[in-house]
């Protein structure tokens, strides 16, 4: 049997659109942040939390990155750890932003059950290939200045054994500014939405570079 000119057509056709249709799956490179309420944009509209701005300025400034946000506000470490697998199984993600812990501190929560629930949520990600950089979480002094002091240094020990970057506490930079802070004297309001974002960014793109070079 011969093959017409209209049968090359097609072929070349479904091969254009299977290329078309399969290469931005392979070319994208996803990031998870598995957080509490600071990154679930409590108290603030979705499309104003720091996640969603990032989001908006990838799609235009680096269209193979993909932002799923997983945090949800009162998340624990022992809550995130049993969501994981399914996160880690829907996403496939390239690298995962851990920002958790202060939901345990503000309950008193043991900090050797807190270290090694972190560190069971970076085991579990690393060992499926997927990069971590891990948060920062400071308690306010008024937990008690040692509780507090060894809850804050808890971060920087796990990140030393892990061998992981330690990204600084974004929250930091808004203290003491007007309008930053919620009246809860805890969350971001709208306003500081954008000063994230612009923190955390360098930090958030070069785990996901450093991840898609390797």
């Amino acid at each position: 049997m011969t093959k017409t000119p209209k049968f090359y057509g097609l072929h070349w056709l479904l091969v254009i659109f299977l290329v078309v249709l399969i290469r931005p799956v392979l070319a994208n490179d996803s990031l998870v942040i598995l957080g509490d309420s600071l990154s679930a944009g409590y108290g603030v509209a979705k499309n104003q939390t720091w996640v969603s701005l990032l989001q908006q300025r990838w799609q235009q400034a680096h269209p193979n990155l993909t932002i799923i946000n997983a945090s949800i506000s009162g998340e624990t470490t022992q809550g995130a750890l049993n969501r994981l697998d399914n996160i880690l199984a829907e996403h496939q993600p390239a690298a995962i932003f851990v920002e958790l812990g202060g939901n345990d501190g503000l309950r008193g929560f043991d900090l050797s059950q807190l270290r090694q629930r972190i560190n069971q949520i970076i085991d579990a990600a690393q060992q499926q290939g997927v990069s971590v950089a891990l948060s920062e979480v400071q308690l306010p002094p008024n937990y008690g200045p040692r509780f507090a002091e060894m809850f804050n240094q808890t971060y920087q020990q796990i990140a030393d054994q892990q061998g992981i970057t330690l990204v600084p506490f974004f929250m930091k930079p808004l203290v003491g500014k007007v309008g930053m802070i919620q009246d809860d004297g805890i969350h971001p309001t709208a306003k500081a939405q954008p000063l994230i974002a612009d923190f955390l960014e360098p930090y958030l793109l070069d785990l996901v570079k450093q991840e898609s070079k390797q």
